[in-house]
């Protein structure tokens, strides 16, 4: 794909979450090469209390150019005026996927009732800070009918991905989106968690407002977007929303 050369190579501060973080690493050698443009990238959740959260570091004033987030955190800030509006382009959706340490006995996830007996029987459950976690935590363990029964032993992780505590033997089971626990080793993925109880969660890109290097920061999300990137996108676990054929 050739995005055009501009005069002068131009230094793009970016930040993206978790969720989409493999699927931009994996096309950022491949903008870079295209355009000529040097992608400077940082990671961060879409919402949260910590440091490197997106809203606290665009909060702190940090030179960013380009956010890539879950699309309802990005209308937050969009609406508090920290984006350019008119800017987000929406890349792709995020199901929820559950996982366990490498070589453990993989439960049935397939139905409710299997995804119930799942997080009732394993001694320690992990889940995110972010979108996915947020949903578990205030909607599916309802849904489930367990809230009571996982206190105590299902744990909110805050900025460490879910699938590193899994393999470090901290967590016995845990769900995440399934792009998030994809590039973690020692674990297996399971499975998504059943369609009637699953939340997709959506990912967008958008410019920071004052980005000095707005048509480079809109060339990346054109990029991105690009039905010629969907497989790539897909690789990793996301569902694109551009079609690649």
């Amino acid at each position: 794909m050739t995005l055009g050369a501009r005069a002068h190579a131009t230094d793009l501060h970016v930040v993206s979450s978790g969720g989409f973080a493999q699927a931009y690493k994996d096309l950022s050698g491949p903008y870079e090469r295209a355009s000529g443009d040097h992608l400077v990238s940082e990671w961060g959740p879409s919402m949260g209390a910590t440091k490197n959260a997106i809203p606290a570091r665009l909060a702190r004033g940090e030179p960013v150019d380009v956010v890539i987030m879950v699309g309802d955190a990005l209308d937050k800030l969009m609406a508090e005026g920290r984006l350019e509006p008119g800017s987000k382009v929406v890349l792709a959706n995020s199901p929820i996927a559950c996982a366990v340490r490498r070589g453990a006995a993989q439960p049935d996830i397939g139905s409710v009732d299997g995804l119930r007996a799942a997080l009732l029987q394993a001694p320690r459950v992990a889940y995110s800070d972010s979108a996915s976690g947020e949903y578990i935590k205030h909607q599916l363990l309802d849904k489930l009918g367990i809230r009571k029964q996982m206190e105590g032993k299902a744990a909110q992780i805050p900025a460490t991905p879910v699938g590193e505590i899994i393999a470090h033997g901290d967590a016995d089971f845990g769900c995440q989106q399934r792009s998030e626990l994809k590039p973690v080793k020692g674990i297996d993925i399971v499975g998504l968690i059943p369609q009637e109880v699953q939340l997709k969660t959506e990912y967008a890109g958008a410019l920071v407002r004052g980005s000095r290097h707005p048509q480079a920061a809109r060339a990346l999300l054109r990029f991105l977007a690009a039905p010629a990137n969907a497989d790539a996108i897909e690789a990793t676990g996301l569902e694109s929303v551009a079609s690649a054929h």
